[in-house]
């Protein structure tokens, strides 16, 4: 018998999927494929944690005269006896915390996402004289609004985050199930699958179509109309980032369930990246925003320097993309 007969056999004698075993050995699904269908051989780390994972000699695995499996008695590590299990009650409950929580989320992101829109407008009304307001009360009342409604959607994001607390352990850790927890949450991922795809596309279509006021307002070259045309922007954009929290959420409490997607095994025990640098990033922008604004030589004016949040949420996407396919080409080798 060779290599890919006995790795496909000792893996469905376990009950796993291609995936399943996947997820174990920090490996794509394909890798186990073509190991399984004898297009590739895995190198010997791998054959030596597959002989662990089955509980197997390498001799068996190795060499191809050996027919029968050569089990080995396992001993637990100190590691493995502090592997959580999760019971059904607890899955249970995880899911409709984060379900109720999903809504709060969302709706402190747009918040956070529209804070500026009131500073601008009234900026816009005060500098072309559509009512009688001054450029400083303008700008205070603007700041002041948009202090207030990024305190709220902060405090939506610690009680959310307050809720889940007990359950930090499902992202970071490595865990088992009990017996039929996966089958519920593999259930519940496949009645939600249609909606989080719904919610995926409103959600691009409206970013998309969010740029739509201020090319209008452009064609009919008005400055006042353009600032609306911003505002239009931001609140399209916070709409469509609506749908998106709204389903990642839910989506992503199932994968952490099922250790799939950004939570896999092999992603758990290698190098988190994009936190730390997420902090420096924000605290950088943060920086810059203030220097800009209230700068000692007064460099730019608060009706201009929002941009800096727009510019830096936009690189801030491509940073996490890129910091995302380093993590996942590391999982791969």
């Amino acid at each position: 018998m060779i290599l890919a007969d006995k790795i496909m056999n000792l893996r469905k004698k376990a009950g796993w999927s291609q995936e399943d075993l996947a997820n174990q050995l920090g490996v794509t699904r394909q890798s186990v494929s073509k190991w399984e269908g004898a297009q590739s051989v895995p190198d010997l780390e791998k054959v030596v944690q597959m002989s662990r994972i089955f509980g197997v000699t390498t001799d068996y695995l190795l060499k191809e005269e050996l027919g029968e499996p050569e089990y080995v008695e396992t001993r637990p590590e100190a590691e493995d006896l502090a592997v959580r299990k999760v019971s059904m009650e607890e899955a249970s409950y995880y899911l409709e915390k984060r379900e109720e929580a999903a809504p709060k989320i969302a709706i402190a992101t747009f918040l956070c996402i529209i804070s500026p829109v009131c500073l601008i407008f009234l900026g816009a009304l005060s500098e072309y004289s559509v009512i009688p307001l001054s450029e400083n009360l303008a700008g205070g009342l603007g700041l002041c609004i948009l202090l207030v409604l990024v305190a709220v959607g902060v405090v939506l994001f610690i009680s959310c985050g307050a809720e889940s607390k007990d359950f930090e352990y499902l992202e970071k850790e490595i865990f088992e199930t009990e017996y039929g927890v996966k089958g519920m949450v593999k259930e519940r991922k496949q009645n939600f699958q249609s909606t989080y795809t719904r919610l995926n596309m409103i959600g691009t279509v409206l970013c998309i179509l969010s740029a739509i006021p201020l090319f209008v307002s452009m064609s009919v070259e008005s400055d006042f109309l353009a600032v609306i045309g911003v505002c239009l922007i931001l609140i399209l954009a916070g709409i469509g980032c609506i749908a998106f929290c709204y389903g990642g959420v839910i989506w992503a409490s199932i994968e952490k369930l099922l250790q799939e997607g950004d939570y896999t095994r092999a992603k758990k025990e290698g190098t988190h990246l994009l936190e730390p640098i997420t902090v420096v990033y924000w605290l950088a922008v943060t920086a810059i925003f203030l220097w800009y604004t209230f700068g000692p030589k007064g460099y730019g004016k608060w009706k201009y320097s929002w941009v800096i949040w727009a510019i830096g949420g936009v690189i801030y996407g491509a940073v996490a993309v890129v910091v995302k396919l380093i993590e996942n080409s590391r999982g791969n080798k």
